[in-house]
């Protein structure tokens, strides 16, 4: 049986993936009875697309490999706290569980800026933990946009 911190060095290595391509590093990994079903990574730029956010990649391939929208029962672990885009999706497709590394103080929808996915008012709640390998994810944000600054100087 895996544990948060297992998962979460996945998601990580998910996002190590997007730094290569130049993207924000944020990583996501879905898991299902203690199995990743699915995994995804920032892609926005390399596909020139609005939605292809860690999460909504990881969703849809998530979504497919069970044959079914709804993932109840999965544990979304993801590397940066979602956006209101992603926290939509999360809720949408019935996730039962999220764990975050990073918080996101300019855009989470965790708890930040607003906590969509815990919101009263919603059909479904998702039960969220906070801060899973969360000096790791936070460095790696640090780490790119460091690199990216120095790069236009």
């Amino acid at each position: 049986m895996g544990t948060d911190e297992t998962y979460m060095r996945e998601a990580i290595r998910q996002a190590k993936k997007a730094y290569k391509l130049g993207e924000t590093p944020i990583g996501c990994v879905i898991v299902y009875e203690d199995k990743i079903i699915a995994r995804g990574y920032n892609r926005r730029n390399t596909d020139r697309s609005t939605l292809a956010h860690a999460e909504i990649i990881a969703i849809r391939r998530a979504a497919k490999k069970l044959g079914d929208w709804r993932l109840e029962g999965c544990t979304l672990y993801v590397t940066l706290e979602p956006c209101p885009m992603c926290a939509g999706a999360i809720i949408q497709a019935r996730v039962t569980n999220c764990v975050i590394g990073a918080m996101n103080p300019k855009a989470g929808c965790a708890g930040s800026v607003m906590n969509l996915l815990e919101h009263e008012g919603f059909n479904h709640k998702v039960h969220v933990t906070r801060g899973v390998l969360g000096d790791t994810c936070s460095r790696l944000m640090t780490d790119f946009f460091r690199e990216l600054r120095a790069k236009k100087k």
